[in-house]
């Protein structure tokens, strides 16, 4: 048996309120001065209750800060090139500063052909090729909204990556690809990237001094998978159905909460880690994006 440590949690919710107050003052003094105020547009296309609930949050966000919105709403039924037209069309709109496509989209629908439509300084999600690539400029356009809130969560609780080893567990290209672009980068830590090939996970995160997972397998990471004193993150985030849970149904995360953390010195939960701060990074990339377009 390990020692217990006297871990952090990290919330969160409470820095997203943060970011929140400092975007609305912000915004405030946009309207006091006269300027254009960020304008936030969402497409959702068909009926998912998941992406319903996330574009709700999204909505709600924009009128805590003030932001302007724009929530178009599509059948599962239409089909991809008048989709493509609306995306063009709000492309072409010089009120819209940020364009966001909630995902997923229906099967007939490419999400490629749908990223590739959109402009890259519109592109809040920093889901598009220029974005993506601009994590190694020393000026990047707009980050990729999860690793982007992940960033700002270790810096708000001055967690240092500077030489630190990072291992990443996943790797895809809306959260572990970028977030290892961006540890490397602008963190400089060393970076192990694992994924579903990995041979002998533990070993690798066993060594990692912060531990970043995005799989969306709950319970993967077990106790004896982080080293004392390790920082964790978990990225991942799944729906586990259960007649046990009040609702029917529980958020899960990728790390085994309970177990894993008195091994930690920090750790996010989930709900309530690293959720809350991909809308407050919406938010951020879209009042970069109206400052851009003001400048």
């Amino acid at each position: 048996m390990t020692e217990a440590t006297t871990y952090t949690r990290i919330d969160g919710r409470k820095i997203a309120a943060e970011i929140k107050q400092e975007i609305a003052t912000k915004v405030a003094s946009m309207k006091a001065e006269g300027k254009k105020l960020p304008h936030l547009a969402i497409i959702l296309v068909g009926d998912d209750g998941a992406s319903q609930t996330y574009v709700d949050h999204k909505v709600k966000a924009c009128k805590e800060v003030g932001f302007h919105y724009t929530l178009l709403r599509f059948a599962d039924t239409i089909q991809e090139d008048k989709l493509l037209k609306h995306i063009v069309q709000l492309n072409n709109d010089d009120d819209v500063d940020g364009l966001i496509v909630q995902l997923p989209l229906p099967a007939h629908i490419s999400v490629e052909h749908v990223t590739d439509h959109i402009r890259a300084d519109k592109d809040v999600d920093g889901f598009t090729n220029q974005n993506f690539g601009s994590i190694i400029s020393r000026h990047p356009l707009l980050l990729p909204a999860t690793p982007f809130g992940v960033m700002e969560l270790l810096r708000r609780y001055n967690i240092e990556t500077k030489g630190k080893h990072c291992v990443v567990v996943g790797a895809s290209r809306i959260a572990g690809a970028p977030l290892s672009m961006m540890l490397a980068e602008q963190g400089r830590a060393t970076v192990t990237i694992c994924h579903k090939y990995t041979q002998d996970l533990a070993s690798h995160t066993k060594q990692a001094d912060i531990l970043f997972v995005a799989v969306g397998k709950p319970g993967l990471i077990t106790e004896d998978m982080v080293k004392e004193g390790a920082v964790v993150i978990d990225i991942g985030t799944t729906r586990v159905e259960g007649k046990q849970y009040k609702n029917g149904y529980a958020i899960k995360g990728d790390v085994d909460f309970e177990k894993v953390a008195p091994k930690c010195s920090y750790i996010t939960p989930v709900p309530g880690g690293v959720g809350p701060m991909t809308i407050a990074s919406l938010l951020l990339n879209t009042l970069r994006a109206a400052e851009l377009r003001n400048k």
